[in-house]
C-alpha cells in the first residue's frame, strides 16, 4: 500500500495526504508533475516496498569507480587528455586543416606548429596557443586559428612585407623597410629584391632608392646599393661599373648622371667606374683591357712630327 495518501473527500474520517505518515494538508494537495515520481519512489523506500532495478549494485559501483577516476584524473592534471581521448574517438577528431595567406611561409611548418597527432580532438583544441605559436614563425606577423566543427581547423595569416636583401659580411637576410630582418634569404622570388651591403645600409635605403627609382633606366641597372663608411652610396651596375656618388650633393649628381648617359652613352663604355665625389670634376677609370688598348693606340703615334723643308722663293 503507498505511502502517499490522498484525502477523497472532506468530511469526518476523510484521510488527509501523508508522507510517511505524516500529514501534508487538509485539503487537496497537487506535487508538481516533475516531483511526483521522484516522492512516489521516496515513499515507498519508507515502507520498503521499493525493490531496486537488477544490476542496480554493478551499476552505482561503475559510477563509484567512473568519478573517483575523474576527480583522480582532476587532481593529477590528466582530465584535458581524457576528454582529447574521448571526443576524438566520438567524430570530432581534427582531419583536415586549412590554411589561407602564406606565401612564403610553407604549410609543413604551420602544421609543426599546430601540434596535431592525428587523433586531437577539435573540442579539446587549444586554438590560442596554436596562433602564438604559429606567430613565432620568421615571416609571420598575424595568425588566426579557427575552429570548424566537426573536425576542420582553419588558419589565416599575413606575412610580412620584404623590402630589400642586406649582405654583412657573408650573411645575406631579408629585411622589412623598417630595417627589422625576416629571415635569412633562400632564394626563389627574393632575388629580385634590391641588394644593400654595409653597415648602416637598411636605415638610409628607403629615401635613397625612392630617388633612384625617379629615373627607371638607371634604376633598372642597378644591382646592388653599397653604403660606404656609413655616409655615402656606390651603385654597381649590370655591367660591372661602379659609381661612386658625393657625400653632399647626391641628387644633383644622380641627375647629371643619367643626363650624361642619355647624351653620351656614359655607362656604355668600356669603363670600370665614375667617380663623381668631387663636385667640380668627374673621373672615368678604363677597365684594365681599355687602358691597354688605349695606351697602345697612343704609342702608334709618331712621336714628332718631321718638318717640312722650307723653299725659297
Amino acid at each position: 500500500m503507498s505511502a502517499l495518501k490522498w484525502g477523497q473527500g472532506k468530511g469526518e474520517g476523510a484521510a488527509g495526504p501523508s508522507l510517511f505518515g505524516l500529514p501534508l494538508s487538509p485539503g487537496h494537495f497537487v506535487l508538481p508533475r516533475v516531483l511526483r515520481r521522484p516522492v512516489r519512489i521516496l515513499a515507498r523506500l519508507g515502507v520498503g516496498e521499493f525493490q531496486a532495478p537488477r544490476f542496480s549494485a554493478a551499476i552505482l559501483s561503475g559510477v563509484l569507480i567512473a568519478s573517483s577516476s575523474a576527480y583522480g584524473a582532476y587532481l593529477g592534471g590528466d582530465v584535458e587528455g581524457i576528454v582529447q581521448s574521448i571526443t576524438a574517438r566520438t567524430g570530432f577528431a581534427v582531419d583536415q586543416v586549412k590554411v589561407v595567406g602564406n606565401r612564403q611561409t610553407s604549410e609543413i611548418d604551420i602544421l609543426d606548429r599546430l601540434e596535431l597527432d592525428g587523433w586531437t580532438s577539435l573540442i579539446g583544441f587549444n586554438a590560442e596557443a596554436a596562433r602564438e605559436r604559429i606567430s613565432g614563425l620568421p615571416w609571420i606577423e598575424v595568425a588566426a586559428v579557427r575552429k570548424v566543427y566537426p573536425h576542420t581547423l582553419e588558419v589565416r595569416v599575413e606575412e610580412r612585407e620584404p623590402f630589400a636583401l642586406w649582405q654583412q659580411g657573408n650573411d645575406l637576410s631579408v629585411i622589412e623597410k623598417d630595417g627589422a630582418v625576416i629571415a635569412p634569404f633562400s632564394g626563389g622570388k627574393q632575388v629580385l629584391l634590391p641588394l644593400l651591403i654595409g653597415a648602416g645600409a637598411p636605415a638610409k635605403a628607403p629615401d635613397f632608392l625612392a630617388k633612384i627609382e625617379k629615373y627607371p633606366e638607371l634604376a633598372s641597372r642597378v644591382k646592388g646599393y653599397v653604403r660606404v663608411g656609413e655616409r655615402r652610396w656606390d651603385l654597381k651596375l649590370d655591367n660591372g661599373i661602379t659609381v661612386k656618388l658625393p657625400e653632399d650633393g647626391e641628387d644633383q649628381a644622380i641627375a647629371e648622371l643619367v643626363s650624361m648617359d642619355h647624351d653620351k652613352g656614359l655607362l656604355s663604355r668600356d669603363i670600370a667606374a665614375v667617380d663623381m665625389r668631387l663636385s667640380d670634376r668627374l673621373v672615368v677609370q678604363l677597365t684594365p683591357e681599355a687602358a691597354t688598348q688605349r695606351e697602345a693606340a697612343l704609342n702608334e703615334k709618331p712621336k714628332s712630327l718631321k718638318r717640312k723643308p722650307e723653299t725659297k722663293i
